[in-house]
Order: C-alpha cells, then structure tokens, then sequence
C-alpha cells in the first residue's frame, strides 16, 4: 500500500536533515518519580511550565523535527493562552501524541508485559488529529531473561502494534511503532541482538498481515547492547555493528526511518552511539533519534521547578538537541560538547 501523500508529507517533516524528535510523552508515574527526584511536585501546572518551557526553546526548531505529547500537555494552553501545540507549529515542529496507556502484566506469563489502549482508540485518534496531532507513538515492551522473552508475548505485542498502525493510519496519522527490548537484566549483546531481530521480524509480519502501509510509518526501536548487570560491555563500534546488522536483518527497506529511543542511556552516551551507527553509509532508511530523559535531562535539573531558572534549562536542551542533530550527520565529537 502506497502512503497518501498526508502521511507522507509528515515522514518527510519529521526525518527532515539533522533533525529528530522530543519525546516528551512521559506519563504521570514517570514524570512524576523524576520530578520526586529534584524536589519538584508532580502537579498540573508544574507540569505545564516545565514543557512550556521545553517548547519555546529559541531555535528548537534548528534540530527538532517533532515532539510526542502526553494526552494532557496536548489539551492544555501555554502561560500566554496558545495551545501547547501552537507553540510548536510556530518553530515548525510536527506535534504527535502517545496513545497507548501504558503496560500492564500479561496474564500466564510472569515477568512480560502486554501494552493497554486499544479500546476506543479510533475515537481517540479523530480528537487527536483535530487537537492538531500528525502522528502517534504506541510502546510495547520485551524483557530479556531466563525463559524469556516467549514467543506468546513478541506475537501479542506484535498485533496490538500492528492495529495500532493500522487505526493510525486509518485516521490519517502516522504511527511510530515502538517495540522496547529493556536494558534490564545481565544478558550479554549478543542475546540483545537474537531477541531484537525475532521481536522486529515480528512486528514486521503482523503489520504486512493487518495491511499497514511500511511506507507511511516509522519504527522506534533501542540500539542493540549489553544488559545493564552485563560484566562485559559492548562498545561504541561493536553497538554500531550488530544494530546495523540485526537492522538489515529484520527491518525492510520500504520503511522510510528508524528512530531511536534512548531507553536509559546516559545523555552523551546516548549522543556518541546514535554518531556511531549514522556514520554508516548505503542504508536503505534515514536513521535519527527520539530521545526523552537523554534530550531533557540537564534541562529538568537546570530548571528544578524555578521559573527563574528557564532560560538555563533552555540552553541546556539546546545543547542537547544540537549534538544530536551533529550524530545524525555522523559528525559528532567531543568538541561539540564544549560548544556554546
């Protein structure tokens, strides 16, 4: 199926040169437990001030592509009364939103989880588009472990991505398909990258079956690595190897992207493997990022819930985006880290 040139207009916005996406769709736990870190309360219009804050970023827009909403900063105005979505139309970024509700565990099978959403999801979809959305993001995760993850958990996530996409697109939307292999566990990346190229065969399977359209979609995915608890570490090049390799092994090339979550990544180290796998040359798909805490990270602790502090916060994000748009073009060196 070929894409209709609306969510072909909007891949082509979002994997713009140099750019990538601000995933700042974090749920209320999530945003919650890092604000509980500084000292900041989780509350309504803190919530808004901080992504206010994020969003009006002078020159944002130089190396964002599109940022991922929460389904309550897309309902919400700005300080000044635009919508929150007005804000980032005025620095041409593509506004999208999390539609998925998050997961929960899946039933007969400890320890993997199945992802939540799917009822009135076309409903919800109509109100986002109309709330000025252009794209959707939908997480499933897979943990790697001892017997797992099983092969009744890949299919399961794998089909309620593929309906997902199927539904976005229906509603003229395009869905970033996000399937998580968690950093969780002692495996080493050899395992990582077994577990990645079954789970992405998977999901590409059952979007062929539900008729997605390849072309008018986008996969969000983790670099292939070590397990967190792994005694050896892979490196930068050994990363930048097998991700490439269970890419070609699994991903078609009738997908126009690949994006990056950063997946608990520190913020530089995020930066310098994102450079490692984009200095590669003949890939098939335009390759970025779509990062969340390795983008906002210094940018949430410079602001700390200070309105006096937004423009240091600010420069910070800046700095962030700019290195990560450096990475894309596979240019990135230390240097660009003590750049102003």
């Amino acid at each position: 199926m070929i894409p209709s040139d609306a969510l072909d207009s909007t891949i082509q916005a979002l994997l713009a040169p140099g750019k990538g996406i601000l995933a700042a769709d974090e749920s209320f736990p999530t945003i919650g437990e890092r604000f509980k870190e500084l000292g900041i309360v989780s509350n309504e219009d803190n919530r808004r001030a901080y992504r206010e804050a994020l969003f009006t970023t002078s020159g944002l827009g130089e190396s964002i592509s599109g940022a991922i909403l929460f389904d309550e900063t897309i309902r919400q105005k700005a300080s000044g009364g635009a919508p929150m979505t007005g804000l980032l139309e005025a620095q041409g970024i593509v506004p999208g939103i999390k539609v998925d509700g998050g997961t929960v565990p899946m039933p007969a099978f400890a320890g993997e989880k199945i992802t939540t959403g799917l009822d009135g999801l076309r409903e919800r979809l109509a109100d986002y588009r109309r709330m000025g959305a252009r794209f959707t993001k939908w997480r499933a995760v897979i943990t790697i472990g001892e017997g797992l993850p099983t092969g009744a958990s890949i299919e399961a996530n794998a089909t309620e991505l593929a309906l997902f996409a199927a539904l976005s697109q229906e509603a003229g939307l395009v869905p970033i398909v996000e399937p998580e292999i968690l950093m969780s566990g002692d495996h080493g990346i050899e395992r990582c990258e077994e577990v990645a190229t079954g789970a992405l065969g998977a999901v590409f399977r059952a979007l062929v079956r539900h008729r997605v359209s390849l072309e008018g979609m986008l996969l969000k995915t983790g670099m292939v690595l070590s397990g967190e608890d792994c005694p050896r570490r892979a490196g930068d090049a050994e990363i930048a190897e097998a991700t490439l390799r269970c890419f070609r092994r699994s991903v078609p090339a009738a997908v126009q992207g690949i994006v990056f979550l950063s997946g608990g990544q520190g913020d530089v180290e995020a930066t310098r493997r994102l450079n490692a796998v984009c200095a590669a040359k003949g890939l098939p798909w335009r390759i970025t990022f779509s990062f969340g805490r390795a983008l906002q990270d210094a940018a949430m602790k410079a602001w700390g819930g200070s309105s006096k502090n937004i423009s240091t916060a600010q420069r910070a994000l800046r700095h962030r985006a700019r290195c990560n748009s450096l990475a894309v073009r596979g240019s990135y060196g230390e240097e660009a880290e003590s750049a102003p």
